[in-house]
């Protein structure tokens, strides 16, 4: 879909659609990071409330091992805006990916079991009681909670929750904005998300200069940790912040011992793999999958991936046992009831146009852990239990060996 100009400058245009949601939805409020864009977006929505004496939620879910400075600015920013908001700190046990560990795939930020390791504590703004949302279940999914967040905020009112999201981050970002999908009264920069809740990208089309440009002129308080990445070499695109352990975002580990050191000897002693990831996670090879990876002298694919697989912790290695058993399956249903084999033309593998045990190996090495590379997407928390006992009925009766 190629772009179209507007005729108006971006800021006038978030400007607009700010408005135009305030008009239309009864409750409103902003997931906030303390990143760059969501810090952009918060201030324009703000600016819109204190206009109109409207007051508004922000949500911000505190991870609890992240930068201080990160936290500090969020701190400022309900501190700055507390005449115009409903403060949500969320720091509650949820369950977060991490792709530096085997032994610990997903760990439990504000874990109760875990208090005295805890990176720091959580700020007096911060909601730490369990039972305040009906929906909450402990060691949840980050990526569970906030939906359910917004449908239990919108309390059966059409609510809209402004994302500081823009399209020339990512590919699946900018399809997040013009992909196919529902949308409220077909504005291609809202997305359903089903009974009255709207997300809301007022920012989608701004360029990461336009961000810098409006904090500048605008003289708006950010995340000083920007200044940082800056001194440490990265450009203003690569500076991002965000949950440092997935699968893509690990390779920013190295930065934490250059700019808090005294928050890295917390992270190392509370998130299992965090030092590693620091040391591997931008390497090439098979260390942690990354972009290229060789077969060792005297293995096949296969067996590589096997032998990989009996290194894991038994927990782990049954969980990629369960994917790769179903992965099997579904090739073997269409076109490979021989087996799939040991690898595939590289371009056909990278588009998942065809099976090979090299892509099982490759998703083994990445820590893949939810076997992305091999076509799945996440399994929510709360079937995951209900699942394993589906597994192990349907691989006995396929009797897939691997």
């Amino acid at each position: 879909m190629a772009k179209r100009p507007l005729g108006i400058d971006v800021l006038t245009a978030a400007r607009q659609r700010i408005a135009r949601v305030f008009d239309d939805f009864p409750r409103i409020y902003v997931s906030f990071s303390g990143g760059k864009d969501s810090s952009v977006m918060t201030h324009l929505v703000m600016e819109e409330a204190r206009r109109r004496g409207r007051k508004v939620g922000l949500l911000l879910v505190d991870l609890e091992a992240q930068y201080k400075i990160t936290m500090q600015f969020a701190e400022s920013i309900y501190e700055m805006y507390a005449d115009c908001i409903e403060p949500y700190w969320i720091a509650l046990p949820i369950h977060l990916r991490n792709a530096v560990s085997q032994f610990e795939p997903q760990w439990v930020c504000w874990d109760p079991n875990a208090k005295d390791r805890w990176v720091r504590k959580p700020p007096r703004i911060a909601i730490t009681d369990e039972s305040l949302f009906p929906f909450f279940r402990r060691g949840m999914e980050f990526e569970e909670f906030v939906p359910q967040f917004g449908h239990w905020y919108a309390q059966g009112k059409l609510c809209a929750c402004f994302v500081g999201i823009r399209a020339d981050e990512s590919l699946n970002r900018y399809r997040t904005v013009c992909g196919r999908k529902a949308m409220f009264e077909g504005i291609k920069w809202t997305t359903w998300c089903g009974e009255t809740l709207y997300n809301a990208y007022p920012i989608y089309d701004w360029r990461t200069e336009d961000i810098w440009r409006y904090l500048g002129k605008y003289d708006k308080p950010y995340n000083k940790l920007y200044d940082l990445m800056h001194k440490a070499g990265l450009s203003i695109h690569q500076a991002r912040i965000c949950q440092p352990y997935g699968d893509d975002q690990r390779k920013g580990l190295w930065l934490y011992h250059i700019i808090e050191p005294e928050t890295w000897g917390k992270v190392v002693a509370r998130v299992n793999g965090a030092n590693q990831g620091a040391l591997y996670a931008q390497e090439t090879g098979n260390v942690l999958g990354r972009i290229k990876i060789t077969l060792p002298p005297g293995h096949t694919w296969k067996s590589y991936s096997q032998l990989l697989m009996a290194s894991m912790p038994d927990k782990t290695r049954e969980h990629y046992e369960n994917k790769i058993a179903v992965f099997l399956k579904w090739w073997a249903d269409r076109g490979y009831a021989n087996g799939i084999p040991d690898e595939a033309p590289p371009k056909d593998e990278a588009a998942k146009k065809a099976p090979s045990w090299r892509r099982i190996a490759k998703s083994l090495l990445r820590n893949d852990y939810w076997c992305k590379g091999l076509s799945f997407t996440q399994t929510k928390s709360d079937a995951y239990e209900k699942y394993l006992k589906v597994m192990k009925k349907r691989r006995a009766e396929w009797q897939i060996r691997i």
